[in-house]
């Protein structure tokens, strides 16, 4: 590597550093200020996963930072002429282009390792945080007032005293659809969530079950688990390894095969049968549903494991845009250049990405070509530019 060469690198190293410390700052803060809003956390839980959103976020905010580099870096060479001498001194300008092309595609690798293997890391930690801050909300709220009320399981939670993270006293009266209460006391109970299950579970212990119309029933220990919420949150791709996407997506296309291969068997028993009437039966439209849910989970995981490539590789694309952009513009005002380049992402790149993402989810596009679109209208607009650095 040549003297020149080193020196462009090592700039683009310096200003990248200096301008990815500055954004990530600002995008925690608003990382952050959701996660409070979401989950009501206070201010030891944000301290506590603080370093879990960083790199959650580094994703999103590499791409843009490298492109203002090379908006800083090689609007400042040829605004200065340095452009212009180095091509008269017979340098080709690709020599001059390959370090931010170097940057750009090891950082597109680091890119697809954060979102790979970093984020799923970062996600389940964030969730162990918010997991004990509900925790710790809950026990304050029964430590103040004694009483807490779960309206859509019919659970209310009455305590003597909390004791740590330990229910002195505690009595458990459970009423689900309104129906005759179950009361459950005890001497002492521990409680815990699981977010990842939806549940919070019980532990109880030296104590009796009462039901309506039932003697007591005593007991030295009991362990409980009642769901947070009627319906199991939807599987989220994001917070999976590409590996194992792989693996749920192998799962969703065997069950995908097996419910049709269920309704085919129905549907010919039908056929051969002459009762028709059981195509509108509710057995027959739940094999439809399972088969539209399964094919459904197949088109966003296909989409996520694709995307991860893609979005990964617009470091990648965005210098091989902004550096012929900056070296065209020559301008000192990196400012400028960087509005100039990154507007129209802003406008184009980004909801084209959108859309062909939601279009793959609902199978209307195939996710293997359709998530490169706004990649390769990118690799088109740098093709113009740099053949204008070459010819002028």
């Amino acid at each position: 590597m040549r003297l020149l060469e080193r020196y462009i690198l090592a700039e683009l190293i310096r200003v990248f550093c200096a301008v990815l410390g500055l954004t990530t700052c600002l995008m925690v803060f608003v990382g952050v200020f959701e996660k409070m809003r979401e989950h009501g956390l206070g201010p030891w839980q944000v301290v506590q996963i603080l370093p879990y959103i960083i790199p959650s976020l580094l994703p999103y905010t590499i791409p843009v930072t490298l492109l203002l580099t090379v908006c800083v870096v090689y609007g400042r060479l040829a605004g200065d002429r340095e452009i212009i001498a180095a091509k008269a001194a017979g340098i080709h300008v690709l020599s001059l282009l390959w370090p931010s092309y170097f940057l750009g595609a090891v950082l597109s690798v680091g890119s697809l390792l954060l979102m790979d293997q970093v984020n799923p890391w970062s996600f389940s930690n964030i969730g162990r945080v918010v997991t004990l801050a509900m925790e710790d909300i809950f026990l304050d709220l029964l430590r103040t007032q004694n009483q807490f009320h779960l309206a859509e399981q019919g659970l209310t939670i009455t305590v003597m005293d909390v004791r740590d993270r330990t229910l002195i006293f505690p009595t458990f009266r459970l009423s689900p659809s309104g129906r005759n209460a179950v009361t459950i006391q005890a001497e002492e109970a521990g409680l815990q969530f699981d977010l990842q299950r939806q549940e919070v579970i019980l532990k109880m212990k030296h104590g009796f079950i009462e039901t309506p119309g039932q003697t007591q029933i005593a007991f030295a220990h009991v362990e409980k688990a009642f769901p947070l919420q009627k319906r199991k949150e939807r599987l989220r791709p994001r917070n999976l390894e590409i590996a194992e996407i792989r693996e749920q997506l192998a799962a969703a296309q065997t069950d995908e095969v097996q419910i049709r291969q269920r309704q085919a068997i129905e549907a010919a028993f039908v056929l051969t049968s002459g009762d028709f009437s059981r195509f509108r039966s509710t057995g027959f439209d739940k094999h439809r549903i399972d088969a539209k849910l399964s094919r459904e989970t197949c088109n966003r995981l296909l989409t996520e494991m694709h995307n991860r490539f893609a979005s990964s590789c617009s470091c990648f694309f965005f210098v091989l845009v902004g550096s012929p952009f900056a070296v065209v513009m020559a301008r000192k005002d990196f400012l400028t250049s960087f509005l100039f380049c990154f507007l129209p992402i802003l406008v184009f790149y980004y909801p084209i990405s959108m859309m062909t993402q939601n279009m793959s989810k609902t199978g209307q596009l195939d996710p293997v070509w359709a998530v490169w679109i706004a990649n390769g209208l990118m690799f088109a607009a740098a093709t113009y530019f740099f053949r204008r650095v070459v010819q002028n």
